[in-house]
């Protein structure tokens, strides 16, 4: 019989029998989901605590329903692109979990991931809950690094083009200059077409990496991970372009997003607060006033961030509530199968 996780080897029952006899394992992971179930809330609590409702109430009704209903749109198409990412690692990795239930979990993931950090979206919820639905580590580390060379493939080759061809319109004064950010973004390009290459005619496809082996997907694959990590961060420039006054640039904006992102992820703040707006008033104040440009990046915050972590938030019961099921269901099928005389 199939189990609910689909692939041979990996049923909910087997992955728990496996872990029968090894206490400190079980006390492990008994402590680890207690501390991630605190460590959530926390975060949570300090995110909402920290942000000014009143500015944001102010700068979203300051949009007229037309540009705040595009944003939406733009938004759930942003979420539904990245939560495909993880469908590139069901098929890398041909796990057997259905795409109805891959893809309400990396939408979770990923809004956990841009209002509480990486560590606590991408890395431990998105463990938790494969795990719950019944893959190995080594499956769930496939995947979640299918995704993360997804996004970031995509960003490499989009910034690569943008900077290599001057598209981003640095301020007068700026140490880098025009010449340095081209240099950047050949080097980006350079590493973004190798890695295609790599995938095309690299002789040798796997390495193993602290006991995991990775393995390089086939070249379709790999150009299906740079369109769709490009349209991603694509759409998410496009959230805040609709929301700027209409002289702004869409390239520029693009530009800007995705260095901010960089800023963000290297300063390690949660959803990156105060690092994108700094960033983003620097580069555009010489176009057009700050309080135009915070009012955008307040609305972006706003529908791109806080509106889908609250139906997250939801739909994580859910997925929960599901995974205990399944496991129950299965525990109740093995302990009806008929044992060997």
């Amino acid at each position: 019989m199939r189990h609910p996780a689909g692939r041979p080897g990996e049923s909910l029952v087997s992955n728990a029998d496996d872990k029968q006899g090894k206490p400190a394992w079980r006390w492990a992971k008994r402590l680890l989901t207690l501390c991630f179930f605190i460590l959530v809330p926390v975060l949570l609590f300090m995110l909402v605590k920290n942000l000014d409702w009143q500015e944001v109430s102010q700068a979203l009704r300051g949009y007229s329903t037309s540009i705040l209903l595009a944003a939406v749109g733009v938004t759930v198409l942003s979420y539904a692109v990245y939560s495909s990412f993880d469908l590139i690692g069901r098929a890398y990795t041909q796990h057997g979990l259905p795409a109805r239930q891959v893809l309400p979990l990396t939408f979770v993931c990923y809004a956990f991931t841009l209002n509480l950090s990486s560590w606590v979206g991408g890395v431990a919820l998105r463990y938790r809950l494969y795990s719950r639905l019944g893959l190995k580590v080594s499956t769930i580390t496939r995947v979640l690094s299918m995704s993360l060379i997804t996004n970031w493939l995509g960003y490499i080759l989009l910034a690569g083009v943008l900077f290599t061809f001057g598209l981003l319109k640095l301020p007068e004064g700026w140490a880098i200059g025009a010449t340095g950010l081209r240099i950047i973004g050949l080097a980006l390009l350079v590493v973004g077409i190798g890695y295609l290459l790599a995938c095309q005619f690299s002789s040798r496809r796997s390495w193993t990496i602290r006991g995991h082996e990775l393995t390089l997907p086939a070249l379709p694959m790999a150009l299906l991970q740079a369109g769709l990590g490009a349209l991603n961060w694509s759409l998410m420039a496009l959230i805040i372009y609709l929301l700027l006054p209409e002289d702004a640039f869409y390239p520029t904006i693009l530009g800007i997003l995705m260095i901010s992102s960089i800023a963000g992820v290297i300063t390690h703040i949660p959803a990156g607060l105060g690092v994108i707006e700094a960033v983003f008033i620097a580069m555009l104040q010489h176009e057009m006033s700050k309080g135009s440009i915070v009012a955008a990046l307040i609305g972006y915050r706003a529908i791109y961030f806080l509106l889908p972590l609250v139906v997250a938030c939801v739909v994580y019961l859910v997925l929960e509530k599901r995974a205990k099921k399944l496991r129950q269901n299965a525990g109740q099928e093995n302990s009806e199968e008929p044992r060997p005389a």
